[in-house]
């Protein structure tokens, strides 16, 4: 009798064990395909790319669905903070979001340090985390303030020159931070 999971990867040319690898790290991992390539390659495993992301789209919404089960509940208290950076010898602020575990929620790149600046990344967080958090802790900027006002007015906010420890770049170094 065969199985659901033969079934599926039936007509194949790789066997069900090097799909589902393939396909494992390409979701569990933040990696490219060309990243999955190699790995594959160094274990004796000749793919392209090419097929790798064949793959990924027709069997990557079950393994995303399962990493996504698998993941540890994210905490309610976020870290928000920003930091300078240059592109194209252009200053741009770069804005990132750890919860209370080291956990990167998220990362984006603004050409501006202002309020609506800080409004987009409380709305990208909230649209991707599905929730609010308890407790948000930033440092003495005041466009978190007058966005978390605006969006979400029940949330205690925190900021002061020593809270934001998380955030701070040597600390995201020497800590283990998880990215998802």
């Amino acid at each position: 009798m065969t199985n659901v999971r033969d079934q599926l990867y039936h007509r194949h040319r790789f066997p069900t064990e090097i799909i589902a690898e393939a396909v494992w790290l390409y979701f569990r991992f933040p990696l490219s395909l060309r990243m999955v390539e190699d790995m594959l390659a160094y274990k004796g495993i000749l793919v392209t790319h090419k097929t790798i992301r064949l793959w990924a789209e027709k069997f990557g919404r079950d393994y995303a669905n399962k990493v996504r089960r698998r993941t540890p509940r994210l905490g309610d208290k976020w870290h928000l903070d920003e930091v300078v950076i240059t592109i194209n010898s252009k200053k741009h602020w770069l804005w990132r979001a750890v919860d209370q575990d080291g956990f990167v929620l998220d990362v984006l790149v603004q050409s501006r340090r202002n309020a609506k600046a800080a409004r987009r990344l409380i709305r990208k967080l909230l649209k991707q985390q599905g929730c609010t958090p308890r407790v948000m802790i930033t440092d003495k900027l005041r466009s978190y303030g007058a966005a978390k006002r605006e969006i979400i007015p029940g949330v205690e906010h925190r900021h002061g020159p020593n809270l934001n420890w998380k955030c701070h770049p040597r600390e995201m170094l020497r800590a283990e931070c998880h990215y998802r």
